[in-house]
């Protein structure tokens, strides 16, 4: 079982930087790959970002790619998205999700693969 809690949102201007948190629980997080999805009001749940679980491999969406940085500390079990030249199209709710993995390179786009899931945590970003 892992236990996820998001932090860092806010409200910011198009342009401006946010670094979004997601602490886990548990003892075993570095056998878990993560992701960022997004909602935005009216739409579905869409992937933002994955990482692997050494953090040796992430993947972006294309609205967020060459913007957003997905970094993990296993020590410290946490995963950090830095959101870049914020956009209001940028504007979701935005939830930390993770997913047991037997190897270094399984990580997925799709949020039905992912077993546990943060609060969310609320990002808006003014014109």
């Amino acid at each position: 079982q892992v236990q996820l809690v998001e932090s860092g949102g806010g409200l910011v201007q198009a342009g401006d930087s946010l670094r979004l948190s997601c602490a886990a629980s548990g003892r075993t997080f570095s056998n878990y790959a993560m992701g960022w999805f997004r909602q935005a009001p009216g739409k579905e749940r869409e992937f933002v970002a994955a990482i692997s679980r050494s953090g040796g491999s992430t993947l972006y969406a294309d609205s967020v790619k060459g913007r957003f940085a997905f970094s993990r500390d296993n020590a410290k079990n946490t995963v950090y998205l830095q959101m870049n030249s914020l956009k209001p199209e940028d504007t979701a709710v935005y939830y930390c999700a993770g997913r047991w993995v037997g190897f270094e390179g399984e990580f997925s786009t799709n949020p039905g693969r992912y077993a546990y899931w943060g609060q969310g945590t609320q990002v808006t970003v003014s014109s």
